[in-house]
């Protein structure tokens, strides 16, 4: 058990990684929208398991999943900008998690949207990379306004 977590770690690490360096996040889509799971570990006041939307750092990741419920999925690049300003911020506003780089039986790290967004935030810093935003002026407004929505 332990090593499925330490598992999971290093491909969320890896994730923040490659799309820190790549600027391209990966989900799987169809006609009807996006490959959504539920969570194994977080669950509503209800009881109901928290639904979570998927996200790959490679398009061959994200295609080894198209399988069994997602067979009529396809990958779909996002910039990692809309990733951030749009997904993560939203899915927080949802109570959504995010999944990352799930492998073919739905197994993968399970994260809160804006600790995930902070986390590429850093990556994207520590490697003097910016993005062009559009909500905000810059990669430390995001940052600072993430900072205090998660004060609160």
């Amino acid at each position: 058990m332990l090593q499925d977590h330490i598992t999971l770690k290093d491909r969320y690490k890896d994730f923040i990684r490659k799309v820190s360096e790549t600027e391209i996040v990966y989900s799987l889509k169809n006609d009807k929208g996006y490959a959504i799971s539920y969570s194994n570990d977080f669950e509503h006041e209800d009881g109901k398991p928290v639904q979570i939307i998927c996200f790959w750092s490679d398009s061959a990741r994200a295609e080894s999943c198209v399988d069994k419920e997602w067979n009529r999925y396809e990958a779909t690049p996002a910039p990692l900008n809309e990733f951030l300003e749009n997904w993560c911020l939203g899915m927080n506003s949802d109570g959504l998690l995010v999944g990352i780089n799930f492998d073919r039986n739905l197994f993968g790290y399970e994260a809160e949207p804006l600790e995930l967004a902070l986390e590429i935030i850093e990556e994207l810093k520590k490697n003097k990379k910016s993005l062009t935003l559009k909500k905000f002026d810059d990669l430390e407004d995001m940052e600072s306004q993430i900072k205090a929505v998660l004060k609160d």
